[in-house]
């Protein structure tokens, strides 16, 4: 574990609080350690960067606070209610108030592919009890805030491009105004041009305050939108702090794996020789 773990700011109660949280899947001999102990937390305007390699934990943490698998241990708290083991009822209840969102790395799994995309950013504004009128000016300003056109309103998500679903996904997500944002891999699939368009709605949301959990394992993504960055490894979270100190000066040997596997503009990626004895430092 670090020192301390991923802080807000002094002056700002956290969107979101995990305290020691433990998933497990399965039983007996077949019991897997998914997570360990894993403590974070995020601030509103604030974006913190969750890294590691597949099967690191990243996602599990994420549906953990979701409620969609069950913690073993620690707590989860969401806008100050602590949502730990809570009954999928009251977890129903919870999303249609739009205190959390998730947008995923494929929106085709988000996206119902019989709505058109009219339909589909009207849906929780409708379950939630708003009128038709209502959720439509809703639909067209956060259209306009993920930079589509209303022309695409009538089409089914099959006919868009990757990066126009993608923002669908993200204006589906901000329809109901949430005050956390969790994103799982959202531009591993996309290409520069699009990758790039939506890293700037990323940065404009936690510009207007919105708490954001970026998971990827683009470290070029996370140092460009996130303040903080955390560390998962085998299920424990070994290092955290301002994404720039740690994407600069790493004291866990994994993330100096994980940077030296990166090659940019200046050097390589590091040989397999220096990342093999970076694997035995861990």
């Amino acid at each position: 574990m670090p020192e301390n773990p991923v802080t807000t700011r002094d002056d700002e109660e956290p969107v979101l609080r995990v305290t020691g949280l433990d998933v497990h899947y399965g039983i007996g001999r077949k019991r897997h350690r998914a997570l360990s102990g894993v403590s974070l937390e995020v601030a509103p305007g604030q974006a913190v960067g969750l890294i590691g390699e597949t099967g690191s934990g990243k996602s599990t943490l994420a549906r953990a606070v979701l409620g969609l698998v069950p913690a073993g241990g620690g707590s989860v708290v969401i806008g100050g209610e602590d949502v730990t083991g809570w009954s999928r009822r009251r977890w129903r209840a919870f999303r249609r108030r739009g205190v959390v969102q998730y947008v995923f790395q494929d929106p085709l799994r988000s996206l119902d592919p019989d709505l058109s995309v009219q339909d589909s950013l009207a849906e929780p504004l409708l379950l939630r009890g708003e009128s038709r009128g209502a959720a439509r000016e809703q639909v067209l300003e956060q259209l306009e805030r993920v930079n589509l056109e209303p022309d695409l309103l009538p089409r089914l998500p099959g006919e868009l491009s990757g990066g126009q679903r993608q923002r669908v996904a993200v204006a589906r997500a901000l329809v109901v105004r949430p005050r956390l944002i969790i994103l799982d891999e959202p531009v591993s699939a996309l290409d520069a041009a699009n990758r790039v368009q939506i890293l700037q709605i990323i940065k404009d949301l936690r510009d207007a305050g919105t708490a954001l959990l970026f998971i990827s394992h683009d470290l070029g993504s996370v140092a460009g939108v996130a303040d903080r960055v955390a560390v998962l490894y085998q299920g424990e979270l070994v290092e955290e702090g301002p994404a720039g100190v740690v994407l600069r000066s790493p004291r866990h040997a994994y993330t100096r794996l994980l940077l030296g596997s990166v090659p940019t503009l200046h050097a390589p990626s590091a040989s397999r020789q220096q990342r093999q004895a970076l694997r035995a430092q861990l």
